[in-house]
């Protein structure tokens, strides 16, 4: 299992105890806040943790996070010392949001920018309707991953479930399945690059690119046809 993320100790760390503040007011809290680091202490699963932000912040959630944290972030740096529910970072428009260890159904849904950094596992609908945002996700997806698509990359160190999507997919294991107008690409010598880097920004100096097969749409259905009407 991986180990949970170090909480950082600094006298300018701004500890926020969720055994005695309201949701609400530990978020607005946090999006007074223009720089520095906060803690949320306690946290105990609630949902709607660190959501909203728009300042250069590092957040640090000691412990499992419930539905949408980190909804709608930009610019935070968030970080998840546990396990989180479905929704995390949705629609987040930059910054980086990173969880020690599993994600539920739809993590980085709608997410437009930023990195989202996924240490365990991730469920299904992994990066639906992804917008431009990165996901690297250490360990397996469930099925539907990338489902509706539009931009961004979605990189995956162990299996994914069936009906893979759009976007530009890397996935180091086994796919069981892939979606409509989904196959398999050639990994260039710029894929290998481009996904190095992505890989060394998540913290996974451990993972080879070389491992990696790239997937992506063959652009077949962009554009009605009556030969490929069931296919829509």
């Amino acid at each position: 299992m991986t180990e949970a993320i170090p909480l950082a100790a600094s006298s300018a760390t701004l500890d926020l105890d969720l055994a005695r503040l309201s949701v609400r007011e530990v978020n607005a809290a946090l999006q007074s806040l223009g720089e520095g680091e906060a803690r949320l202490l306690h946290p105990a699963g609630r949902h709607n943790l660190a959501v909203g932000l728009a300042a250069p912040i590092d957040v640090h959630v000691a412990g499992h996070a419930g539905y949408y944290c980190a909804g709608m972030n930009g610019q935070a740096r968030v970080r998840i010392a546990g396990n989180c529910g479905v929704g995390v970072a949705e629609n987040m428009m930059s910054g980086r949001v990173e969880v020690a260890h599993n994600a539920s159904q739809s993590a980085g849904a709608s997410a437009h920018g930023g990195l989202l950094v996924i240490h365990g596992d991730a469920a299904a609908r992994c990066a639906i309707s992804l917008k431009g945002a990165d996901v690297v996700v250490r360990g397996s997806v469930g099925h539907l991953a990338g489902f509706m698509a539009q931009s961004g990359r979605l990189v995956v160190c162990g299996d994914a479930g069936e009906s893979l999507y759009e976007a530009r997919l890397f996935v180091r294991g086994r796919v069981h399945g892939l979606g409509a107008d989904c196959v398999a690409k050639e990994m260039r010598g710029e894929h290998l690059a481009e996904l190095a880097q992505l890989l060394d920004a998540a913290g996974l100096d451990d993972v080879a690119p070389e491992d990696f097969r790239r997937y992506g749409s063959a652009r077949t259905l962009y554009h009605f046809s009556t030969e490929r009407a069931g296919s829509y």
